[in-house]
C-alpha cells in the first residue's frame, strides 16, 4: 500500500521515520510520499514532496512574514495528495498545515490517521471539531489525552510514548562524558546544556536568557544544542559559546543540568534524568502572559508536568523567564542543590505513567489492520 505523511518540524521528522521503519514491517510492499526531512529521507527511501525546514515557521508575525511560502506549500501537498493517489494520509502533529491536509484527503476519500495529536487540550480546542470530521483514527502518545477526547465523544487510542523508546534505544550507545567532550572539542569541564529550541523564533528570544543564566555558574560550561536546519550563522551571531548540532538527546545526557525551552525535549530531558529548568521567553511581556494564562486550559504547558498531573519542572514563561528567576530555579537542581533528588524521584514516577508500549510498532499495526480490514 501507499502512505502519505506529513510532518512540518523537527521531532516530527524523528517520529514519522520510525514509523516508516514499522510500516515496512508490517506490509512488504509499503511505498511513500511525504513531507519530512532527512531521517524520513533515509527510512523511505526517497526525496520529500517539501522539507520540513521549509514550513517551520513559529508565531503569527512569522507566518505573515512567510505568508506565500505557506499557502505555495499547501498547494503542492494537496496536488500531491491528489497525484499520488494513497491508501492512506498519516499526519504528525502540526495541525494549522495538517488539518487542512486532512479535509483535502477526507474530500477524495483518503482515510486519515494522526499520530501524534495537536495539543487541542492546550488551545484551540475548536480544533476538535475538525479531528472528529476528517480523522479516521488518532493516535495519542500523551495518556492523558484519552480523557479529554472521550469528553468530546471521541475514542482515542494510547499507544505509548515514542521519546520512551528513542531514548531507550539510544541509551545503550550513549558517549561517555569524557568521549562527548572529546569528540566535539569541548574544555574538560562540567557541562550545562543550552536547547533553545528547533525554530529560529524560539532561538532568538530563549538562547539570550540562557547565556546570561550560564554565565552565572562558572562551574560549568554552558553548550548550545544545535537545531537540524538551523544555519551555524544565527548561533555565531549571539554567542560565541561552543553548538554541537543533531545531538541533543547525547548533550543533555552528559550534562549536569539544562536549561530547555518548553516542547518535547523537556520530556526527553526527564527520560534522560537531566536536572533541568523550562524557559519560554517569546516577547516577554506581562500583557503576553495573562493572555497565555486565560487561552490555555491547562495548568501546566511542559510535557513533564502534564504526563505527571503536578508541578515537577519549574516552567519559567514569558515575563518570569529572565536570567535572575532562572538562575535562582536552576540553583535548586543542579547536583547539590536542594530539590535535586526530589526532581530525579519525580522523574521517576513520570516514567511509570508512560507505560511500556512501543509507539510506532503499535500505531503501525494498527493503521495495517484498519485499511485491510
Amino acid at each position: 500500500m501507499k502512505y502519505f505523511l506529513s510532518v512540518g518540524e523537527a521531532s516530527g521528522d524523528i517520529h514519522a521515520a520510525e514509523l516508516i521503519k514499522e510500516l515496512r514491517k508490517v506490509d512488504s510492499g509499503a511505498e511513500f510520499v511525504y513531507l519530512g526531512g532527512d531521517l524520513m529521507r533515509e527510512a523511505a527511501g526517497c526525496e520529500p514532496v517539501v522539507d520540513y525546514r521549509d514550513m517551520a515557521y513559529m508565531g503569527f508575525s512569522e507566518v505573515l512574514r512567510n505568508l506565500d511560502k505557506v499557502f505555495g506549500n499547501l498547494r503542492r501537498a494537496k496536488e500531491a495528495l491528489r497525484q499520488s493517489t494513497p491508501d492512506a494520509l498519516i499526519l504528525v502533529d502540526y495541525p494549522s498545515f495538517n488539518l487542512k491536509l486532512a479535509k483535502a484527503a477526507h474530500q477524495l476519500g483518503i482515510p486519515v490517521f494522526y499520530y501524534i495529536s495537536p495539543k487541542v487540550w492546550a488551545w484551540k480546542e475548536y480544533r476538535v471539531k475538525q479531528i472528529k470530521k476528517y480523522v479516521t483514527r488518532l493516535f495519542s502518545i500523551l495518556p492523558f489525552e484519552v480523557e479529554f477526547f472521550k469528553k468530546h465523544d471521541y475514542e482515542v487510542t494510547y499507544v505509548g510514548n515514542p521519546s520512551v523508546e528513542e531514548i531507550e534505544q539510544r541509551m545503550q550507545a550513549l558517549p561517555s562524558v569524557d568521549d562527548f567532550i572529546t569528540t566535539h572539542n569541548l574544555e574538560p569541564r562540567p557541562i550545562l546544556a543550552l536547547v533553545p529550541g528547533s525554530r529560529k523564533g524560539e532561538i532568538r528570544n530563549n538562547l539570550p536568557i540562557m547565556l546570561e543564566v550560564a554565565k552565572r555558574f562558572p562551574q560549568y560550561q554552558a553548550v548550545i544544542a544545535g537545531a537540524p536546519g538551523i544555519d551555524a550563522s544565527l548561533y555565531a551571531s549571539m554567542t560565541s559559546q561552543p553548538v554541537v548540532t543533531g545531538v541533543t538527546f547525547e548533550l543533555m545526557s552528559v550534562s549536569q543540568a539544562a536549561l530547555v525551552t518548553s516542547g518535547t525535549a523537556t520530556l526527553e530531558a526527564a527520560l534522560l534524568r537531566t536536572p533541568q529548568v523550562v524557559c519560554y521567553r517569546a516577547n516577554g511581556s506581562k500583557l503576553s502572559y495573562n493572555l497565555f494564562k486565560r487561552i490555555l486550559k491547562i495548568p501546566f504547558v511542559s510535557l513533564p508536568n502534564l504526563i505527571a498531573g503536578r508541578e515537577i519542572v519549574k516552567e519559567m514563561l514569558l515575563h518570569y523567564c529572565e536570567p535572575e528567576g532562572v538562575a535562582f530555579e536552576l540553583s535548586k537542581v543542579i547536583p547539590g542543590g536542594d530539590q535535586h533528588q526530589s526532581q530525579l524521584d519525580a522523574y521517576a514516577h513520570m516514567r511509570s505513567r508512560l507505560g511500556t508500549n512501543k509507539a510506532a510498532e503499535t500505531t503501525a499495526r494498527l493503521i495495517y489492520e484498519v485499511l485491510t480490514k
